[in-house]
């Protein structure tokens, strides 16, 4: 056995034997794509549990042997109709095809130009409405949202009409033993995976055909199936949201951000002292979420003192992870991590702490299948960043990091992925390895605004797309030197992008023609729909894709009989279609689309009653999203997130490459799941809805 083969052994023996859950807590108030996945982690089993995962790792280690020897014999089998040994799926999110072609063109892309040229590109079909947990979904499915149930970042709670994350749910545990104030779980929290259908990888292993599926969006909590699985979009942090960053400050009070929170920085006798803020504490009643004091010492305040460790910072640069331990009180802790950027100088100084994430080496929740398969890559690669949406676009809108830091946290996260990536690939001889990189996605909302500025020679950011889209090619070239000859590859993003300068308050617009009703003498609601009168209200908007009617029987307090519901939608659709901007004299919606119309299958009546399109350069506004009412139906967007891809399917498709030839003119991203299964000789199941884009004989 090779050198790397016994780290390898031993990094995964460590993992096995530690693969035993720990606590988390309960998130804060919801905020828009900050909500957490559902009541709050709680503390993760009992004891007993505990105990008895403990048990099962050992023997899942002893058994090990045997189970690679009974997988390598079922492998041979499974191949056996296989059109190739291995399938690589490069997922490089939000990438555009506008600006890939262009970059293509002026000689800037030359692995893409090499893989289109000696293969096939094309543009792909993304999903409606355009947003990742959508098309992500239908790309591990093949089938259209009506049939996975994924629609939005958020649904809506039918009773309170209150925001839910759409893709994942955790729910607390129904047994707990009470002693005085003490809390003591007596089973373990449920944690609910929302897509439904059935991702291509599980069918695949049922064939003995193994998959890794590294950081592909909508898949926390992970599958069980033949394979490995690390956990992307919607993994929470600690505190249960899905990314709340810290903010520490010596000038200012304390004070909540969209995504954050600002803290003082308190003068001590020897320095600066803070508190973290954690999980709540469930073990005990009432107590509120755990704390953790740290103190920044020296003559530069670059001593960072927390969690009984001492840590050198360097003023500008962030921290590697560290770990934090936040204990209960009650002999129970839990683990997380965080990396801290310290800036300012003199008696003006900020202290950034990334949102505290789940430790990979001894996960709250499961993050990964097996369970110590997150442990593993962590002993064999390092820590690394398990948060879904793990930049923090948030802290660049609000101020607590520039440009500049965003920039190298974002590559500091894809350098993690693409070792896990490229780690995988070199040891996959046979099946599929997929992985989703989502720096692509990240940068280009947070620096469209710079986009045109390179173009005439003007802004320290100009050429930040531009060098991504060229990093993203290295990428592309480096995989396929390590995919290995014969290796099927295939590059793909899920969507595309466009500025975002204008949004459109939906619920303003509701609000002033009539379909939505304020308390008498309000001009404007709260967030969640704080003072709209129901018993008046014919729809309403929520989330990024569309909105809902008001419907009786239905929502908790609807009022539109069921019969009356597609007059209205008609209506509704015909008034928004062509919607003008009359201050900038362009139109803001290109279509509205009745969700009938769109969707079909089992889940269908989950989504939004009315999916809009809206034109290149507009948006639902950040305060219609989180079901808010304003004077004003049309505003400017001012934050530093100035790309996206909430508009019209249409003009936001994704890229296809492939270095496999394909004839498939028009293909979708419903296509990727059945040409899976193709490739490897398994029948495509009646329910699934796309086509495999080669014609194998």
């Amino acid at each position: 056995m090779s050198r790397r083969r016994l780290v390898e052994a031993a990094a995964l023996a460590v993992c096995a034997v530690g693969a035993v859950y720990s606590s988390a807590g309960s998130p804060p108030d919801a905020q828009l794509a900050y909500i957490g996945p559902g009541a709050g982690f709680a503390f993760l089993g009992s004891f007993l549990a505990l105990a008895g995962s403990l048990f099962l790792s050992f023997v899942s280690l002893l058994a090990w042997p045997f189970r690679m020897l009974w997988r390598l014999a079922m492998r041979r089998h499974g191949f056996r109709h296989a059109r190739v040994e291995k399938l690589v799926f490069l997922g490089l999110d939000g990438l555009d095809p506008n600006l890939t072609e262009r970059y293509m063109a002026e000689g800037k892309l030359p692995n893409l130009s090499r893989l289109g040229n000696t293969g096939t590109y094309r543009r792909l079909r993304t999903t409606f409405p355009a947003l990742s947990p959508v098309a992500w979904s239908t790309f591990a499915t093949g089938v259209n949202p009506g049939r996975h149930n994924i629609f939005d970042f958020l649904n809506r709670d039918l009773r309170s009409y209150r925001p839910e994350l759409a893709t994942a749910r955790v729910r607390a545990p129904r047994r707990i033993l009470r002693i005085g104030r003490l809390r003591i779980p007596l089973s373990r929290p449920s944690v609910e995976m929302r897509r439904k259908s059935e991702p291509f990888w599980k069918i695949l292993g049922r064939h003995s055909i193994g998959s890794t599926i590294l950081r592909v969006p909508v898949s926390f909590p992970p599958d069980r199936f033949e394979g490995r699985q690390l956990s992307a979009m919607s993994t929470p942090d600690l505190q249960g949201t899905q990314g709340s960053f810290s903010w520490f400050t010596t000038e200012g009070t304390g004070r909540k951000y969209e995504g954050g929170n600002r803290f003082p920085l308190r003068r001590a006798t020897d320095g600066l002292e803070g508190e973290l803020v954690g999980p709540d504490n469930g073990f005990l009643e009432n107590a509120g979420p755990l704390r953790l004091p740290f103190l920044l010492r020296g003559p530069n305040q670059d001593i960072l003192e927390i969690a009984g460790k001492r840590h050198q910072i360097k003023r500008g640069e962030y921290t590697p992870w560290i770990v934090l331990q936040f204990n209960s009180g009650v002999g129970v802790a839990v683990n997380g991590i965080a990396r801290f950027l310290l800036t300012g100088t003199g008696a003006s100084l900020s202290l950034y702490v990334t949102p505290i994430q789940i430790d990979p080496e001894k996960p709250a929740l499961p993050i990964s299948h097996p369970p110590y398969y997150a442990m593993y890559l962590a002993k064999l690669l390092g820590t690394y960043s398990t948060l879904g949406m793990a930049e923090d676009t948030w802290a660049l809108n609000e101020g607590a990091i520039d440009e500049k830091a965003f920039l190298e946290q974002a590559d500091s996260i894809k350098r993690e992925r693409e070792a896990m990536f490229f780690s995988a690939l070199e040891h996959t001889r046979r099946g599929v390895v997929a992985c989703v990189f989502d720096t692509s996605d990240r940068v280009q909302h947070m620096f469209f605004r710079y986009l045109d500025k390179h173009l005439d020679g003007t802004g320290a950011f100009g050429h930040v797309i531009e060098d991504l889209y060229r990093d993203m090619d290295r990428l592309v070239g480096e995989t396929m030197r390590r995919a290995g000859a014969g290796a099927a590859v295939m590059v793909l993003s899920d969507h595309g992008f466009c500025s975002f300068t204008r949004g459109v308050n939906l619920n303003s617009w509701l609000h002033q023609n009539g379909y939505l009703a304020l308390e008498d003498g309000a001009g404007e609601s709260g967030e969640y729909f704080e003072k709209v009168d129901w018993s008046r209200t014919r729809a309403y908007a929520l989330g990024l894709g569309g909105f809902y009617l008001n419907i009786r029987g239905r929502e908790a307090k609807g009022i539109t009989p069921p019969e009356g519901a597609a007059a209205l939608r008609a209506e509704l659709v015909a008034k928004l279609t062509g919607l003008r901007d009359e201050d900038k004299n362009e139109t803001a919606i290109r279509q509205a689309y009745a969700s009938a119309e769109l969707f079909h299958g089992p889940y269908a009546d989950a989504a939004p009653d009315i999916i809009v399109g809206y034109a290149a350069g507009y948006r639902i506004s950040w305060d219609a999203a989180v079901g808010k009412v304003t004077r004003h139906v049309f505003e400017d967007n001012a934050k530093a997130w100035s790309g996206d891809h909430c508009v019209d399917p249409h003009l936001v498709p994704g890229v296809l490459f492939s270095n496999l030839k394909f004839d498939a003119e028009d293909p979708g991203i419903e296509d990727m799941a059945p040409t899976a299964l193709q490739l490897f000789g398994v029948p495509r199941p009646d329910w699934m809805e796309g086509k495999p884009v080669f014609r194998l004989a």
